[in-house]
């Protein structure tokens, strides 16, 4: 079974978010069923603490995903040795991945460039901010929404991905 990782800073909302949109979209298609799992971490997460309040309530208006039961975890060295494909949501947290990490930089990727087949070169001095994934935390309930919505349309596309050539990674 290949281990697909998302990761954002805190493990609160959009990686959490990520991690059970694909899930479910894993559980629901037997096509891939059993052959892909999914997790996520945060660079600077607080070990145990809760989903955001915000990103519950989306989850569960939305889709019926119930978050209640996520727990925050740190990512570790053992994460990227583990993990066969690493999913950032911002280039920052590629880059400070990628700088920590050097022997894992061929799968981690930001999840829309990875999804979206997009080129992001880590030389480049100017950041491009479309392949982020806008932060929620702290922020209005409909920022969640927004940022849920975004999260919810690339994991459909990697779905897809997924199924057109389940060994591109």
């Amino acid at each position: 079974m290949k281990k697909i990782l998302f990761v954002c800073t805190g493990n609160t909302c959009r990686s959490p978010m990520a991690e059970a949109l694909m899930k479910y979209a894993l559980d629901s298609d037997s096509e891939l069923s059993g052959k892909y799992t999914a997790s996520s971490a945060g660079i600077s997460a607080f070990d145990g603490d809760t989903a955001s309040p915000q990103a519950i309530e989306v989850m569960k208006n939305l889709w019926g995903i119930d978050l209640s039961s996520h727990r925050s975890k740190t990512l570790t060295r053992a994460d990227l040795d583990e993990y066969h494909l690493i999913l950032t949501m911002t280039r920052s947290h590629k880059v400070y991945l990628v700088s920590m990490y050097p022997q894992a930089k061929d799968k981690i990727f930001i999840l829309k460039e990875f999804v979206l087949d997009i080129d992001d070169s880590n030389s480049s001095s100017e950041y491009n901010y479309s392949l982020d994934i806008t932060d929620p935390y702290g922020k209005p309930v409909q920022v969640y929404k927004r940022s849920a919505e975004e999260i919810k349309y690339i994991i459909d596309k990697l779905i897809k991905k997924l199924k057109s050539d389940p060994n591109f990674f």
